[in-house]
């Protein structure tokens, strides 16, 4: 079972989207985000299985309320845990291959080309491959699929740096893992970023 990994907050104002929020407004950042993440949801092929983990620790009511009507019918909701990033991906992917999944991809809400088509051809690629990773535009990644819990990969990382990519492949290249890529997509992270997908800021432009 292919098992999608979103890992979310809370549509709270003020806590999402905060470099975009800086230019537009924390508001409108805030109902971009909720798109975005409803677009990404609602892309998810059925037959997969999907795990939100969510925070703060206690937004799960909110994130079911929100996402449950929208993702396939094999979804859980779990809390993230404590931590900087490297910490809550390492708790999460411990997490999800304890449970017996065999095929791993994480992702968040922030891509919009990230679609079905792009998650079925990642599972494709990771039959093949120990790892897979599609690069973002900014240097990091908007998708990493995994078949074994390679934690290693999320140790030492400059995370939210235009280094994330690269020292994600130094991590591999440590660990003798193969990896496969992807398409170069661009994550929504500031005004610049909207603009260059949807052309002016307005949530029409939004498949929703």
């Amino acid at each position: 079972m292919n098992t999608v990994c979103l890992v979310l907050k809370a549509p709270r104002e003020g806590t999402v989207k905060t470099r975009l929020a800086r230019e537009i407004g924390a508001q409108k950042a805030t109902e971009i985000y909720r798109a975005l993440v409803e677009h990404q949801a609602r892309a998810i092929p059925a037959d997969w299985e999907v795990a939100v983990h969510f925070a703060p620790e206690d937004a799960g009511p909110e994130m079911e309320a929100w996402l449950g009507p929208l993702l396939p019918k094999n979804r859980r909701f779990v809390p993230q845990g404590e931590g900087d990033l490297g910490s809550r991906l390492t708790s999460i992917v411990r997490t999800e291959f304890q449970r017996g999944t065999t095929a791993l991809f994480l992702v968040g809400g922030d891509c919009p080309a990230v679609s079905g088509t792009y998650l079925e051809d990642a599972g494709r690629r990771l039959t093949a491959s120990d790892i897979v990773l599609g690069p973002a535009v900014d240097g990091g990644y908007v998708l990493l699929g995994l078949k074994t819990p390679q934690v290693g990969l999320f140790e030492k990382i400059s995370w939210s740096t235009p280094q994330v990519l690269a020292e994600t492949l130094a991590a591999a290249k440590r660990l003798a893992l193969t990896v496969d890529f992807l398409a170069t997509l661009e994550d929504v992270d500031d005004e610049a970023s909207l603009r260059r997908q949807f052309g002016e800021a307005d949530l029409s432009a939004f498949p929703r």
